[in-house]
């Protein structure tokens, strides 16, 4: 277990302040926030090559805060890879064994494995300029799982791939995470977090304002800003139970019981299902529509919005709607209240996990 305590770091005019939160053994624990409010600053404290000016670094009861890069037990891989160009990708994965007290036969053996688990074993032979963004990023996370980090640290890993190579990474990261590797993941994209963590922390301004599972977190947001940030209100995880076919182009997702079309090439599978609250229609009966997901429901609750109204509805599952003002007024909408709800099967998103 790693357990941060009010970790504080002042570089220039740049502040982390009172951080605190705890990462478990089985956690993939996913740092979101936006650009340049100090999320690589965090995992560099943590790496050891920044100075904390506050706060504490805990692993297994372990205090580690003043110790060197070498024996923190962290593996750091930045969204630029930092490969050494004059190195081939074999070399580099062994670079940071090389003082292991392993031999020659020992070193290529291990390195050839992780090149295996890792998917570059065809590449070994090649140099980092003739890689890939997606070949890039496995072999610098290959090197870092070189020095079996107790804690693999993810500086936005996945932000300069392509959507296929994207794709391959996060089913090697969630592989890694199966076969116990601890992990921080930090990132500016709400569905890269869905997809992979298990805890998520919200970054702002220097500071971790929110910390819970991800489904809590993008459910119910504790403050405006994390609200604001993380956009979606409607988040469910569940399971997609059919794939499309030629005559059908959607697929159901079940969530508690509740079946839901969605417009997906996903296969089936675990995954989570987004529906944004402004996608949501609301009428006092059943609408005429082709909209494919239409339910009845019961009225549990009322909020002013930044825009309008947000009505949550209790269709077995509950469902937060954005509806303008002129509409609530017309619907005459209160808890307790019936109406019918209903979303195209095009305005899901289906993530896989």
């Amino acid at each position: 277990m790693l357990y941060i305590k009010n970790l504080g770091v002042h570089i220039g005019t740049f502040t982390l302040r009172d951080i605190s939160f705890t990462v478990n053994r089985d956690d993939y624990f996913v740092l979101l926030g936006a650009s340049g409010i100090g999320k690589t600053l965090l995992l560099e404290a943590l790496a050891g090559l920044i100075p904390l000016k506050t706060g504490s670094i805990t692993r297994d009861e372990e205090d580690i805060t003043h110790l060197r890069i070498q024996k923190r037990g962290m593996g750091l891989v930045y969204q630029n890879q930092a490969l050494f160009p004059h190195l081939t990708v074999l070399h580099n994965i062994t670079y940071g064994i090389s003082r292991k007290g392993m031999t020659r036969a020992e070193r290529l053996a291990f390195a050839h494995a992780l090149a295996e688990k890792v998917g570059v074993n065809e590449l070994l032979h090649r140099y980092p300029n003739t890689l890939s963004g997606g070949e890039a990023q496995r072999v610098a996370l290959a090197r870092a799982l070189a020095t079996k980090p107790r804690c693999l640290l993810l500086d936005e890993p996945l932000a300069s791939l392509d959507p296929h190579a994207r794709s391959s990474m996060r089913t090697l990261l969630r592989s890694l995470h199966r076969n116990g590797q601890m992990v921080i993941h930090v990132t500016h994209d709400y569905e890269e977090a869905l997809s992979l963590a298990t805890q998520v922390g919200i970054m702002e301004q220097g500071t971790l304002v929110q910390t819970d599972t991800p489904t809590r977190v993008f459910q119910h947001p504790t403050s405006e800003f994390v609200a604001r940030f993380v956009g979606i209100r409607n988040v469910f995880p569940g399971m997609l139970e059919t794939s499309n076919t030629a005559q059908d182009d959607t697929a159901v997702f079940v969530t508690e019981g509740k079946r839901f079309r969605v417009l997906t090439s996903v296969k089936s599978g675990a995954g989570i299902l987004l529906i944004r609250s402004e996608d949501i229609t609301l009428s006092l009966n059943r609408p005429d529509s082709s909209a494919q997901n239409c339910f009845e429901g019961i009225v549990t609750d009322k909020a002013p919005a930044r825009l309008g109204l947000e009505i949550c509805v209790n269709i077995g599952v509950e469902i937060i709607a954005l509806i303008t003002s002129g509409s609530a007024q017309r619907l005459h909408l209160h808890p307790g209240s019936s109406v019918w709800l209903s979303f195209k099967a095009s305005a899901a998103r289906f993530i896989s996990t």
